[in-house]
């Protein structure tokens, strides 16, 4: 080769998941990699650093969920609990436009920090932040389908494993999900792989095949937990080129793709709707100065609204 070539590998996009299969088994998956996206949304809400970090969370899996599906609504993935964090909400419409928000008790929190400094620091876990709750998976399609929803108790350490736990319960799909997430230098970075199991068909249960579909599920389980955290957040290196690192035994062959971006569906014009369906004593009891000050708990706008005169 001469000394002036240069090869190029491309960058990893921004905000993107890549599906594929491999192609020596019956396993499929996706790969996640988020960014700009977790800086839009995450920072507006100035929530301490554990729950953004499970906001953050929230989102690559709401990301990774609704990419599976086939739907025209939104898909809405709901984290609720009894502890001092006691809800994280995450949707995802289908034309991939991605909003979050969460809401916590600023006293319990600080209890639960007191506390923990008493266990020499130990980090916050997913039963210190909720409490007792649950994982609701729900795919809203309006009038054009009926509404499907999924519940899952947060018995889990991660939410990964909670979701891996729905899939294996309610769906009898195996699933493993390796999911990273940090900040650094004040910016957000998500990566995540989910590899699922198929099931076999009738014909395909013969004893030799059904023993070739186990060590293939292992093995790929095995080269999945083995991915580190620096890789799935690693700027620099193209989702695709992560895969052939974990599975290019394996025959991976890659698919479409899908992008996200954060984009509310917040406007003046959908609050008035909301008003509209207030009485006009308590319209009158939050209007000040001739205006109604309203902000949305997805992304943070301020809206000053002058109701119309039918509303007052």
């Amino acid at each position: 080769m001469p000394e002036d070539t240069i090869i190029k590998f491309p960058l990893p996009d921004q905000n993107v998941i890549q599906n594929f299969i491999l192609e020596s088994s019956s396993i499929r998956g996706r790969v996640i990699r988020l960014g700009t996206l977790l800086d839009k949304i995450i920072p507006p809400h100035e929530t301490p650093e554990p729950l953004s970090k499970v906001m953050a969370e929230t989102i690559a899996l709401s990301s990774l969920l609704s990419s599976m599906l086939k739907y025209e609504g939104v898909f809405i993935l709901q984290i609720q609990g009894d502890g001092p964090v006691s809800m994280v909400v995450c949707d995802v419409n289908s034309e991939g436009h991605v909003r979050a928000c969460s809401n916590y008790n600023e006293e319990k929190y600080e209890g639960l920090l007191k506390a923990q400094k008493k266990k020499k620091g130990k980090p916050l876990t997913l039963k210190n932040l909720f409490g007792k709750g649950y994982l609701a998976f729900t795919v809203d399609q309006g009038v054009h389908a009926e509404r499907y929803q999924g519940i899952v108790a947060l018995e889990g350490k991660t939410l990964e494993e909670c979701v891996q736990h729905y899939f294996e319960q309610s769906e009898q799909v195996e699933t493993i999900i390796r999911l990273a997430v940090d900040q650094s230098e004040g910016a957000w970075r998500a990566g995540g792989i989910m590899i699922q199991r198929m099931p076999l068909e009738e014909r395909e249960l013969q004893n030799e095949i059904r023993d070739q579909d186990e060590e293939d599920w292992v093995r790929a389980s095995i080269l999945l937990k083995s991915c580190k955290d620096e890789e799935l957040l690693d700027e620099k290196l193209h989702e695709n080129t992560l895969l052939l690192r974990l599975f290019h035994e394996e025959g991976v062959r890659v698919l479409e793709t899908k992008n996200f971006q954060a984009k509310c569906r917040c406007s003046e014009d959908r609050l008035l709707g909301v008003l509209s369906n207030m009485t006009k004593d308590d319209i009158e009891h939050i209007i000040e100065d001739g205006k109604i000050l309203m902000t949305c708990e997805f992304c943070k706008t301020n809206y000053a609204i002058i109701p119309p005169d039918d509303l007052v």
